[in-house]
């Protein structure tokens, strides 16, 4: 019997690396993504065709209303900031406990298929300063995920995996290109147009042009302008 795992899909190109991670080391692969209340589904778009041309096994999509909530430019009436936001300080675009939230959505699907590795893009070098992409919050929300389970209890133990963790945004390119996986189906800005094309000016656009920079690559997806 195959294992199984659960992978965290955005649409973006970490998460569909990720993704292309779990399926390269042998895991029978449950993709999930979040309609959360984001401003642009677009990244849901692009995970749905991300997850076919690697290769998940199955790919569930659940909406859920953070919106409701606010607080962040990605789900409330807040500009979104065109410039590299300050190191000292959390950006306006963390949306508060997110990962929290799909990582218990994905701990219950995985005892579903019982599957007891959970995979999510975090990343802590070039990203936002997210509080929960910090590996000290996946150590402890491993933890948690066995205390609170019945695969836990019965000793099957869960594990939480971000195989991105350490690696550049540069890194995880060429990585994502030695998987074979298709950047130009990936979506990573914070405000594309109606029509897929990235702004080229947020922070997730800067970091993301900055990583095929300095792979020597051109970035597959439009732009509003040349970047």
């Amino acid at each position: 019997m195959a294992k199984k795992a659960v992978s965290l899909l955005s649409g973006g190109l970490d998460s569909a690396t990720t993704l292309a991670v779990a399926v390269a080391e042998g895991f029978e692969t449950y993709a999930l993504s979040f309609l959360y209340g984001q401003k642009s589904a677009l990244e849901v778009e692009a995970a749905k065709a991300v997850s076919k041309q690697v290769g998940a096994k199955e790919h569930i999509v659940l909406e859920i209303g953070l919106g409701r909530f606010g607080g962040s430019a990605l789900t409330a009436n807040i500009p979104i900031p065109k410039q590299m936001p300050s190191k000292e300080s959390i950006p306006i675009t963390y949306v508060p406990a997110r990962n929290t939230i799909f990582l218990s959505y994905a701990l219950a699907f995985a005892e579903v298929v019982c599957a007891y590795d959970i995979f999510i893009g975090a990343n802590s070098l070039d990203y936002s300063g997210y509080p929960d992409c910090r590996p000290e919050y996946l150590q402890a929300f491993e933890v948690m995920a066995n205390l609170a389970t019945k695969a836990g209890v019965e000793g099957r133990h869960i594990s939480i995996r971000a195989p991105l963790q350490y690696l550049t945004k540069t890194e995880i390119i060429r990585k994502g290109t030695e998987l074979g996986v298709d950047f130009s189906l990936t979506c990573s800005c914070y405000e594309p147009t109606p029509d897929g094309l990235a702004c080229g000016l947020c922070e997730s656009c800067r970091i993301r042009l900055q990583g095929f920079a300095g792979a020597g690559m051109k970035d597959p997806i439009p732009y509003q302008s040349n970047p």
